[in-house]
């Protein structure tokens, strides 16, 4: 009998090189475009009528790939719509509190049955965020979908340099609960508008007729890039979506014995995100601790001066795998996440 498993896996090596590094020289011109607004030295957050200037923590999230996700998610159509959507989500985390509110103390009466789980990663490096509808202990809709936000968060503290997005593992087995419409557009609606191309694939199990019904009246909330990724009944080992030793065995097929035990799990989940986003930030500080700094440099991939001129490619029209990717043909203007 293999041993079981209590705690989060640590994250692999995804790349040796930055993913992010080529840009056309329009997509060029955009990021700066982008990149000049937000580090303006007067800017404030639209909306914010006290303190509206950046913190420390909102500088850090500004990120170059954090820009550069924005400018994907708006199809590349201008750097006002990314600028736009950009403000639109500091706005949001400031006032939902995530940096002040949202926090493990608060949250942790939603996670003590293991309902969601941060475990493993997929052949690409993604974390897997595991969700149990049947283990539901709560009936409080604020903060169940705050739980999603803070363990999306943790998700996100998870991914090694060159892995931006995640795998959402959803099991509706063992007689699980049906989230409302409501709370189920409120969570769609957050991760299309604040979390932008952050999900790599939903793969889902145990689907019976009633939830078919209810997936059928979400649909039309879901834009069409994320419908591509989802797939029912995979299995995940054979589809080679996951290694054997990444993916919890029960109901996935994995080698991964893994038990969820909240005394266990949850301080590893929460010293090790913990951990990781100190480390970060230090880096982040000695690179100049500014908006636009590359995840690449400070989480540990860096092979070049943080100052160092990106390379870029003469063909605007030449997108390469290691540049952004559109999913839909520019003109499409659903929300991608």
């Amino acid at each position: 009998m293999s041993e079981k498993i209590h705690e989060p896996i640590l994250p692999p090596t995804v790349c040796d090189t930055d993913p992010r590094a080529t840009l056309t020289d329009a997509e060029h011109k955009m990021y700066d475009e982008v990149l000049e607004h937000m580090s303006e030295a007067a800017y404030t957050i639209p909306g914010i009528e006290e303190n509206g200037e950046l913190t420390e923590a909102e500088k850090f999230w500004l990120s170059r790939e954090c820009l550069l996700r924005y400018l994907r998610a708006v199809k590349w159509k201008s750097a006002a719509a990314a600028i736009l959507r950009l403000e639109a989500t500091l706005k949001w985390r400031r006032e939902y509190g995530l940096y002040d509110v949202v926090l493990a103390s608060h949250v942790e009466p939603e996670a003590v049955t293991g309902k969601q789980v941060v475990f493993g990663y997929d052949v690409r490096g993604r974390p897997g965020l595991y969700l149990f509808p049947s283990r539901q202990n709560t009936d409080e809709p604020k903060r169940q979908i705050e739980f999603t936000v803070w363990m999306l968060e943790r998700t996100i503290d998870l991914m090694n340099p060159g892995a931006e997005t995640l795998a959402l593992l959803i099991n509706y087995g063992d007689k699980a609960k049906n989230p409302s419409l409501g709370v189920a557009r409120t969570v769609l609606s957050i991760l299309q508008d604040h979390y932008p191309e952050r999900l790599g694939a939903a793969l889902i199990l145990n689907v019976p007729w009633m939830l078919n019904v209810f997936y059928k009246l979400i649909n039309p909330f879901i834009d069409p890039v994320s419908r591509e990724k989802m797939k029912f009944n995979p299995r995940v080992i054979e589809d080679n979506l996951f290694t054997g030793d990444m993916v919890m065995s029960e109901w996935w097929g994995g080698d991964c014995d893994f038990e969820y035990v909240h005394e266990k799990y949850w301080p590893a989940l929460v010293q090790l995100c913990e951990s990781r986003r100190e480390s970060w930030l230090e880096k982040w500080r000695t690179l100049g601790g500014v908006v636009g700094l590359k995840e690449w440099e400070y989480k540990g991939g860096a092979t070049t001066h943080p100052l160092a001129e990106e390379p870029r490619t003469a063909d605007v029209e030449k997108i390469t795998e290691s540049s952004a990717h559109v999913d839909v043909p520019p003109t499409v203007d659903a929300v991608e996440v």
